[in-house]
């Protein structure tokens, strides 16, 4: 039988690496940073990308959801343009150190997101992938 995710927007794959904590009752669950009306899961449960090579398999389906919805939640795209780590963070999705992204909408039709690696301080960022939202019809 297949699970349903009644407030995913879209389907959510749930063969991401995930941290398994123990229950936690209702009452003494902190309250959700992300705003309780505009409710949807950019994945099942809290994920934990901890290298390059997971993040180069997993990020890319977590950030087209999080493209999908930039299009159609203005408050989720400022929150995602002034802080697309911390955004992601709070949606669970928790990133390693030397990864950023960054959220780009000059020059380019339609936004993009763009991931990056930063092995030291002091080394030039690498770029590992970037996604963009690109429409097509078909007859």
């Amino acid at each position: 039988m297949k699970e349903r995710m009644s407030r995913a927007l879209v389907p959510v794959i749930s063969r991401l690496p995930m941290v398994l904590r123990p229950r936690i009752e209702a009452k003494d669950r902190p309250p959700p940073r992300h705003d309780p009306g505009q409710d949807f899961d950019l994945v099942r449960h809290e994920t934990h990308l901890r290298n390059r090579s997971q993040v180069e398999r997993f990020l890319p389906d977590i950030l087209g959801r999080a493209l999908a919805r930039i299009w159609i939640d203005q408050t989720f795209r400022l929150r995602f343009e002034t802080d697309p780590k911390g955004t992601l963070s709070d949606y669970g999705v928790h990133l390693p150190e030397t990864i950023s992204i960054d959220f780009v909408t000059e020059g380019t039709i339609r936004p993009q997101v763009v991931v990056y690696e930063r092995l030291a301080p002091d080394a030039p960022r690498r770029r590992l992938l970037y996604l963009q939202l690109v429409m097509m019809a078909g007859k």
